[in-house]
């Protein structure tokens, strides 16, 4: 597949896979996923540098394996490459929480319930994608012109994400949702953490369930705007692949880490945009104009990094006044 080629090999598959899957069972069965319990912040933040340290570690074998087998400029660039996927993935999965936020708000789904949710969440989303980086490593190998749409859809997302960043979404509003309210039996309470329950016979949805499709659903939208944007610093699908997973593993317990602070980082929407915006210009401009990974990488991380910075002055000083 020209334009897709990639230095991994079947067992390096197939180990990260069994690496995914073997993680999602340690959280589910042995440290308490499937028992609903309120998530501490200071359980969050473990879990949160747990992945981030995984991740890390993964990039630094990453880069031995390549130093020793290919060579050291080839381990560089490639290394370079996971880093800023992950940087990019990792910074448009906060832009989920803001809708994760705005969902279990609107259906006032308790603490305690949403670990639950967000954990087959994520099980749904690893297989997207899944599904969907497959799908772009095949198109740009078929397609190579594909690339500038996938720019020009990012430089599209990026200009109305600054547009309507201060613009508050109205869920009751929602057509989706008012479409499976019409199309499916849903029960008015919660049956604790159950997605179904029978009451005189006949089979419901709870609300939980309904709560469950839409977090699926916001995932694959997001998915849109970031697989395309990982696909510009990097078209190796196995580099795509690994770095998608550990952004969303780290999800949930990044989601718990903010999730009574996110107003703190009312400025990062904005930051996001420019990261789109840019990643997007850099993917149009690539024809004419060469931009190295490692700057990729330092731009990034400088607008994700200012505009956290000023969250966080301009939440204090308004506490402050």
């Amino acid at each position: 597949m020209n334009g897709v080629e990639s230095f991994a090999t079947g067992p390096m598959w197939l180990g990260f896979i069994v690496f995914v899957l073997g993680m999602l069972a340690l959280d589910m069965f042995a440290l308490g996923g499937r028992q609903a319990h309120r998530v501490s912040p200071r359980e969050a933040l473990g879990w949160s540098l747990a992945w981030v340290s995984l991740a890390l570690l993964f990039a630094g074998a990453l880069w031995w394996y390549l130093d020793v087998n290919v060579g050291r400029e080839f381990a560089n660039q490639k290394g370079a490459e996971f880093l800023s996927g992950y940087l990019i993935e990792k910074a448009l999965s906060v832009d989920n929480i803001f809708v994760f936020l705005m969902i279990f708000g609107y259906f006032a789904v308790p603490p305690e319930m949403q670990r639950r949710v967000l954990l087959y969440g994520v099980f749904g989303a690893i297989v997207m994608r899944a599904v969907m980086i497959l799908l772009g490593a095949w198109l740009i190998a078929q397609f190579s012109w594909i690339l500038y749409l996938f720019g020009a859809f990012l430089v599209f997302t990026g200009v109305k994400m600054l547009l309507f960043a201060d613009k508050e979404a109205d869920l009751g509003d929602n057509p989706l949702l008012r479409w499976l309210r019409n199309h499916l039996k849903i029960s008015k309470d919660y049956d604790g953490e159950k997605f179904f329950t029978v009451q005189n016979g006949v089979k419901y949805f709870t609300p939980l369930m309904l709560v469950l499709l839409l977090i699926e659903i916001s995932d694959l939208i997001f998915a849109v705007d970031s697989i395309p944007a990982i696909f510009a610093i990097t078209k190796d699908p196995f580099i795509v692949f690994t770095s998608n997973m550990f952004a969303i593993m780290g999800l949930r317990a990044l989601y718990f880490l903010l999730a009574d602070s996110a107003e703190r980082f009312h400025l990062l929407k904005y930051g996001l945009a420019l990261v789109l915006l840019f990643v997007g210009v850099k993917m149009l401009a690539a024809y004419w104009f060469h931009i190295p990974v490692v700057w990729s990488l330092a731009v990034v991380g400088a607008i994700l990094l200012v505009s956290i910075v000023l969250s966080l002055l301009l939440s204090r000083k308004s506490k402050e006044v």
